[in-house]
């Protein structure tokens, strides 16, 4: 038992060590043919490295020839560059020396020339100073014969003549000046009266057409026809929404818009310019066009206050009285221009006072607000002074004591209680009495045309009003759902009547009311 156990284990030993000799033998043989293969695939790998390498030297040096035949033509460019300069320079210096050469010989023949002339000069000189004196020797000698003759010396002889030539002229020029002042006494009398009365004339033509008529220019008389409309219907409503008379007649490439109130006459003049630019000229436009200008005109009175107090360096003035301000440049006072004259009032006032050591800002802030109460928005506050109105807005808005009371008294209407209003009050009237500043005849007929549209206003069912022809036609609008056809007739002839026993007029009015009903729907 214990043999066979023996031997078993000797066996399994004996196939152990035989199957590791087997094993061993089969890795070697293994091992050789993986070392053969990975030398065979190294030489194979080696030889296309250095294929491959050769292939790149050749490329690298094909690019380097390249290269260099690229750098080798851009250096004989560069050669050829400056050789081309060089040639150039040369030419070019070869050239100025030839110019300089010939200036060389040109100053050689004209310094020749001259020296020439210079010779020629000093012998002429020579000669002419031989001559005179042999002059000065034959004056000396006839001098001194005169001299033996007369028997005078040249000096006694020269003062007789001076004294004799001082007596005569003393006589002429007495005589010329005696003449001189009896011709100028006749007439400078009748020449200072005459520089005076055409000035007076120049300047109050300007002024009146400045406050009546505007004229609308045009580019052709076609577009005359445009305005006018079939049968007349857009001038009718042009007239009926601004109250403007518009006139077109035989003038050239021209319509003239007459209205005493200018800014009716502005508001008329914007609208024609917008209408005849979009070329849609019809009464419903027209409507339109008129509204949007009315509220352009507001926006602009707003701009023109504003400039005006920059421009006058017054600041922190209340935004109403700015716009009052504004609206003094479409209003006018005795023909002068109100904007005008308060601006120029508030100028003076501000040099007077700096003059007499006073607040020159306070005056000149008093001085343009002077006249503020010339532009009521109500027709109630026309009923009160319009120094004492401008006073009472200038309390209302916050201005101080003295500016108040400046404007208050300017007319006299209350107490001076401040050193600056005598200096309003003269500084206005200083202003207002300028030759051809004021027209008392174009006031009194502004207010005429005021008082005939207010006797219109002054009855029931009257929407607009509108005095125009210079007064001679009053054109009522009147609202169709109150006023019938009977009616309208009535009211021509009450309104007739009233102007004809409360106002006094040059010539006749003819009052004409207009009635319109309009029909409109909208399709949707």
């Amino acid at each position: 038992m214990d043999n066979s156990i023996i031997l078993i284990a000797g066996g399994v030993i004996l196939g152990l060590i035989l199957g590791f000799i087997i094993a061993k033998t089969l890795e070697k043989n293994n091992a050789s043919k993986l070392v053969k293969e990975a030398k065979k695939s190294a030489a194979l790998i080696l030889k296309e490295a250095n294929s491959e390498g050769e292939t790149i030297k050749k490329d690298k040096i094909l690019q380097a020839k390249e290269k260099f035949l690229e750098l080798k033509g851009e250096h004989e460019k560069v050669i050829l560059s400056r050789d081309k300069k060089m040639d150039e320079a040369e030419k070019r210096t070869r050239d100025k020396e030839s110019q300089i050469s010939n200036e060389l010989a040109k100053t050689k023949k004209l310094s020749e020339s001259l020296e020439a002339k210079e010779r020629d000069y000093n012998h002429k000189l020579d000669v002419l100073d031989k001559k005179q004196e042999e002059i000065d020797r034959l004056h000396k000698s006839q001098v001194q014969q005169l001299e033996v003759i007369s028997s005078l010396s040249a000096e006694e002889a020269k003062s007789q003549l001076v004294e004799s030539l001082k007596g005569e002229a003393k006589n002429d020029a007495m005589a010329y000046i005696q003449s001189s002042m009896e011709e100028a006494k006749l007439t400078a009398e009748q020449d200072a009266k005459k520089i005076i009365i055409n000035t007076i004339q120049r300047i109050g033509t300007e002024e009146a057409v400045d406050n009546c008529v505007s004229v609308f220019n045009i580019e052709s008389d076609d577009v005359k026809g445009r305005i006018i409309g079939r049968e007349g219907r857009n001038i009718r409503a042009i007239e009926a929404a601004t109250g403007v008379e518009i006139i077109v007649d035989d003038t050239p490439e021209a319509i003239i818009l007459s209205c005493f109130d200018s800014v009716r006459r502005e508001i008329a003049r914007l609208s024609l310019h917008k209408l005849v630019t979009d070329g849609r000229i019809h009464p419903a436009r027209i409507e339109e066009v008129v509204e949007k200008t009315k509220k352009q005109i507001e926006q602009e009175i707003i701009e023109v206050g504003k400039r005006t107090v920059i421009d006058l360096g017054i600041h922190n003035l209340h935004p109403e009285l700015i716009k009052m301000v504004g609206r003094m440049k479409y209003r006018s006072s005795y023909g002068q221009n109100l904007l005008q004259h308060s601006r120029e009032v508030a100028k003076l006032c501000g040099v007077m006072a700096a003059e007499l050591g006073l607040n020159p800002k306070l005056a000149k802030r008093a001085g343009l607000l002077h006249d503020i109460g010339k532009v009521p928005d109500a027709e109630a506050d026309m009923e009160t002074p319009h120094a004492i109105l401008g006073m009472q807005w200038a309390e209302k808005y916050g201005e101080k004591d003295e500016v108040c009371n400046a404007i208050g008294a300017h007319h006299d209407e209350i107490e001076m209680k401040f050193l600056i209003s005598p200096i309003i009050q003269v500084c206005d009237a200083i202003s207002g009495a300028r030759p051809g500043a004021r027209r008392q005849v174009l006031d009194s007929y502004i207010q005429r045309l005021k008082d005939l549209e207010d006797i219109a206003f002054g009855f029931n069912g009257v929407k607009k009003a509108y005095a125009i022809q210079a007064g001679r036609e009053l054109r009522v609008i009147v609202e169709s759902e109150k006023v019938d056809d009977q009616k309208a007739a009535d009211l021509s002839f009450s309104i007739s009547q009233k102007v004809q026993t409360d106002m006094t007029y040059p010539g006749q009015v003819k009052v004409t009311v207009i009635r319109e009903t309009r029909a409109v729907n909208i399709a949707k």
